[in-house]
């Protein structure tokens, strides 16, 4: 294994790899951090080390008396200053991944078995194909913010659960892949939500609306929706929600009556 510097190409893919984990699993016996280490010929050890090194540079973490290693080089700043930004950092490593182009590069960052709804203005296939690597991308995110888990009912199923915008794709272009713009829910609220019959508010409290408490005496909708009110949702690891993007909801999408 490599014992040199650390090239600029590794450690933007180790910052890709960052930003799809939670912190809690960024240790060698990780199957993700085994993956890239083995494409980039780094040990477990060394790229599970990188990581908590970028972690020193992330507020979100440092806010919550989160620290990451202290020791690292000079290079791990330059990096997250210039790609830290998801939306950037997306750019970037697409084209290293599509440069480098090797299987199992594609297959840790980019194979998706869910592509989530898009709404896309250009309907070209290279249009298409970057949404979809966004979307994947941002669910992704999301998933590590939340630990897998839905943050209202705490269901850990993959396959059924949705890495919704709080302010929706098509009305925020600048905000697509911020952390902070996103909820896990699983599809049955993510559908509530998208349609403004649920919401959060600042203090991450679920609020229903009328339109639905008008159904109280609808069993189905108590089980699914009425036990939840005024529950706090699950706080995420990272990326709180952020005042501006949970404000746009609760005025443009929010069924208030």
């Amino acid at each position: 294994m490599k014992s040199i510097k650390w090239s600029d190409p590794e450690l933007i893919l180790a910052l890709r790899l960052y930003y799809q984990l939670p912190f809690g699993k960024m240790h060698r016996g990780n199957k993700e951090i085994i993956q890239l280490a083995n494409i980039i010929e780094r040990t477990p050890s060394a790229v599970a080390m990188k990581l908590v090194n970028f972690a020193r540079f992330d507020t979100n973490l440092r806010n919550r008396n989160i620290k990451g290693l202290v020791n690292g080089s000079k290079q791990d700043e330059v990096i997250w200053n210039e790609y830290g930004s998801p939306e950037i950092l997306e750019e970037k490593s697409n084209e290293l991944i599509e440069t480098i182009n090797k299987k199992e590069l594609f297959e840790l960052f980019m194979k998706e078995e869910i592509i989530e709804k898009l709404v896309i203005p250009d309907t070209s296939k290279s249009s298409i194909v970057q949404g979809r690597r966004k979307q994947s991308f941002f669910r992704k995110l999301i998933l590590s913010n939340f630990n897998n888990k839905c943050c209202i009912t705490n269901l850990s199923f993959p396959p059924l659960l949705v890495a919704s915008h709080i302010v929706p794709w098509s009305k925020d272009e600048q905000n697509r892949l911020n952390p902070k713009n996103g909820l896990l829910l699983n599809n049955l609220h993510d559908k509530a939500f998208d349609q403004g019959f649920i919401t959060i508010n600042k203090d991450f409290k679920i609020k229903i609306s009328p339109q639905l408490i008008k159904m109280k005496s609808d069993k189905y909708l108590d089980e699914n929706f009425f036990q939840y009110e005024e529950k706090i949702i699950n706080i995420p690891d990272k990326y709180l929600p952020s005042d501006k993007f949970i404000e746009y909801h609760n005025d443009y999408i929010f069924k208030k009556s």
